[in-house]
């Protein structure tokens, strides 16, 4: 029963860090890479399609990203989409591709950008806390109605701390690196 609610928290906590990791490859640092706009939304045929889903995005140079639309009447929809994002870049058109140069980062804008991704942790570890606080109200109540012993119950408590506790910890290395990444000239 225990086992069961532990292995679920595992999941769970370890699906949320999945999910940052996502949302920290959306954070723009100083070098170009494909995850800053392949989840980017682009009205195709009226319905917001990614657009990894309807280009190959590739890195020909260390500021600079190519897209090539497999169905070229989509150019100008993604060149719109791009503009209209907040990633601040202007498109360059060629007709068949679109290539994006990302100029270098401000130091204002770096520490904008840390500043992001701080916040991004914290709603994260939140997320941690939250499903910790839940699994421990269910073992809790296990105690509670007689199925698990007070030993069970703390020894679940105990297991579910240190779950919790290595999960903060790869939150804070990931953050640390996504920063180290970020300041990085």
């Amino acid at each position: 029963m225990i086992k069961d609610i532990l292995k679920e928290s595992d999941v769970r906590m370890h699906t949320a860090i999945v999910s940052l990791v996502e949302d920290l490859s959306g954070i723009r640092t100083g070098r170009a890479n494909p995850s800053l706009i392949e989840r980017m939304p682009v009205d195709y045929f009226g319905a917001p399609t990614p657009l990894n889903q309807l280009a190959s995005i590739s890195v020909p140079e260390p500021r600079s990203l190519l897209i090539r639309p497999f169905d070229p009447t989509t150019v100008r929809t993604i060149e719109k989409a791009i503009l209209s994002s907040d990633l601040g870049l202007t498109p360059s058109n060629d007709g068949k591709s679109i290539r994006l140069n990302l100029p270098p980062l401000t130091e204002d804008r770096r520490r904008d950008l840390v500043k992001l991704v701080n916040g991004r942790l914290e709603e994260a570890r939140i997320a941690i806390r939250n499903i910790r606080r839940d699994h421990l109200s269910d073992i809790r109540e296990f105690e509670k109605e007689k199925m698990i012993s007070k030993d069970d119950l703390e020894r679940g408590e105990e297991e579910l701390q240190k779950i919790t506790d290595r999960y903060i910890e790869t939150i804070r290395k990931t953050g640390l690196e996504k920063e180290q990444e970020i300041m990085e000239v």
